[in-house]
């Protein structure tokens, strides 16, 4: 969960009321007191924007620094709600150099650490959050304090120092306990059920849950309900009542998609995925994986530029149409054929030069059938395996199968988003395509399958569809040449606006690939040795390549490797995880 800023309830009663004061005239539209009321109690952040930024203006005009400063503040979380974090660090940095006092400059701190945490940037969350505490602990307000607590337990909880988390947060419900601040202490007794949750402790979890949805319904406070729903959903689905996880994840969604929260939408699409993957219902786990995909990096101007990337997988499923639209072109070369021989037939007693421009027609005309067939297969084998590609055209359709071993790539870049906001549209895609064509050719020489891109994500499977003993090698000499690749073109300053660090995760294990839709269809791959090499990723470095331990003990022989902790996965399961540094000398010598 994400509170965006120092816990404080807003009250959307007195924005209500505000409202229809601020509609009654031309005045009270000017009044900065009634602005900053709406900008600080309006729960849609589309209201909130627009009454923050009529506060900032008018408060310039009027040159009032404190409430300048408030629309700042206010802009920026409703900038936050919105997914623009990249336009809410700026309101918030600019908030922070007119800063009058240490509250004010402990609060823009918490909340920059609030942003951060929203991007997954969690060095510099935590560096923010403990700075504002440290500033707010001077100041002796209590309630901010306990607030800062909060939202830095929330953090620590998301990257799994849950320990860590429930030391903060009963710090923080003690002070709101004393302070008899009931509303700050539902979210922190909400906060407390999700860690109760991760350490197993299920009972006191749906306890916790369910008096924090309660207590926050009385304010419309509807973000982290959402999450707390979410919450709920991840104990029943422990539970194993997949119906009943599957019914609060469903509730999260909608509640998040009626009030715009992004980022919640992300995580209930997400969630029902993996239910419904656990089930075996892998049509519907796809369905909402897909609609995750759409919210997963939907900062606000990115979506563009993420479809403008996306327009590289667009045209390779699109080729398929193309082949369709080939084929119907032979059937009408062919139709011509036809007619060309009867009519020549009926002249060939009479005029012989009539015959011989048949006989060169019908080459020509086999020649262009016999171009367009080949091409349409070239064009198919883009979009799938060889040995798919075939079933496909024979059969019309193709079986899905299960791969015993094989392994799988994640790739994307760093500052992706960052990037992609302040590059045209069209420089991004030719940045991203850039990348792509080379991790394309990497792949073809060492015989692995492409399977797909998304925005700035990359995947690869090594070992289908025809299986090898070597795929874990494979993969790893190809993660090599991507980082050097990478690297190469950073020192050579060829993209000095765009110039992508990459980060590579990689695990090995049992795969279902398959063929997705109808129509435009692609290439696919399912399994928790795809959700686990995604992990892998998440948990890599720039420049790295992260791998868990079943591709480690493919490959520990030829590479040295180097052991750096443990990540949880799916079903509680722990894997130990190692960054591969370099390729031994045997394996170098048999390569060269």
């Amino acid at each position: 969960m994400q509170y965006s800023y120092v816990c404080k309830a807003q009250d959307q009663s007195i924005a209500d009321s505000l409202e229809i004061i601020y509609n009654s005239s031309r005045e009270a539209r000017k009044d900065l007191e009634i602005l900053k009321g709406l900008a600080n109690n309006s729960l849609d952040p589309i209201k909130r924007l627009k009454f923050s930024n009529e506060l900032i203006e008018i408060a310039k005009n009027k040159d009032s620094k404190k409430y300048y400063f408030n629309g700042l503040l206010q802009r920026g979380h409703a900038l936050t709600a919105r997914g623009d974090y990249s336009k809410a660090l700026e309101s918030f940095f600019k908030a922070a150099s007119l800063a009058d006092s240490d509250k004010e400059l402990g609060l823009i701190k918490v909340t920059l650490g609030d942003v951060y945490s929203l991007t997954k940037n969690h060095n510099r969350a935590i560096q923010y959050y403990n700075e504002g505490i440290e500033i707010i602990r001077k100041t002796g307000d209590e309630i901010s304090l306990g607030s800062a607590l909060l939202n830095t337990a929330d953090e620590y909880l998301k990257n799994d120092q849950v320990e860590k988390a429930i030391s903060y947060l009963k710090e923080a419900e003690e002070i709101f306990l004393e302070e008899g601040y009931d509303y700050g202490r539902a979210y922190v007794v909400g906060t407390l059920g999700l860690a109760y949750a991760k350490l197993g402790r299920n009972e006191e979890a749906e306890e916790n849950i369910q008096f924090a949805i309660q207590y926050l319904e009385k304010y419309e406070d509807y973000s982290p309900i959402c999450e707390f729903l979410s919450g709920m959903s991840d104990i029943y689905a422990e539970k194993g009542r997949d119906s009943t996880a599957i019914e609060f994840a469903l509730l999260s969604r909608d509640l998040a998609k009626a009030y715009g929260f992004k980022n919640e939408i992300r995580e209930a699409n997400l969630r029902l995925s993996q239910i419904y993957e656990d089930r075996g219902d892998l049509p519907e786990s796809y369905k909402y994986y897909k609609e995750y995909i759409v919210y997963k990096d939907s900062v606000m101007n990115v979506s563009t530029a993420q479809s403008m990337a996306g327009l590289r997988a667009d045209y390779e499923v699109a080729q398929k149409q193309a082949e369709v639209d080939l084929l119907n072109i032979q059937r009408e070369n062919q139709k011509l054929v036809v007619i060309s021989i009867a009519v020549a037939s009926f002249f060939i007693c009479l005029i012989a030069f009539g015959l011989y421009r048949r006989n060169k027609f019908i080459k020509r005309t086999s020649n262009i059938i016999e171009k367009e067939r080949n091409r349409s297969d070239r064009l198919l084998l883009n979009i799938l395996p060889e040995e798919t590609a075939k079933e496909l055209k024979k059969n019309g359709r193709v079986k899905a199968k299960k791969f015993e071993s094989v392994t799988v790539l994640f790739a994307d870049f760093k500052r992706f988003t960052l990037v992609a906001e302040r590059l045209p549209p069209e420089r991004l895609i030719k940045t991203i395509d850039y990348y792509f064509s080379q991790f394309d050719r990497i792949m073809e020489k060492y015989g692995i399958e492409k399977i797909k891109t998304i925005g700035d994500s990359y995947m690869a499977a090594s070992g289908l569809p025809f299986p090898t003993k070597d795929h874990a090698t494979k993969m790893l000499l190809a993660a090599f040449e991507m980082t050097q690749f990478v690297k190469d073109t950073k020192e050579k300053s060829l993209f000095d606006d765009a110039d992508f660090e990459v980060r590579i995760g990689i695990n090995s294990g049992p795969v279902v690939a398959g063929v997705v839709g109808i129509k435009k269809f692609a290439y696919d791959i399912w399994g928790d040795t795809v959700n686990i090499a995604a992990r892998m990723e998440s948990h890599s470095e720039i420049r790295k390549i992260n791998i868990s331990e079943n591709t480690y003990e493919l490959v520990k022989d030829e590479f040295q490797c180097e052991y750096r902790g443990e990540v949880e996965v799916k079903n509680q399961r722990i894997l130990k995880m190692y960054f591969v540094n370099n390729v031994k000398e045997e394996l170098n010598k048999r390569a060269g």
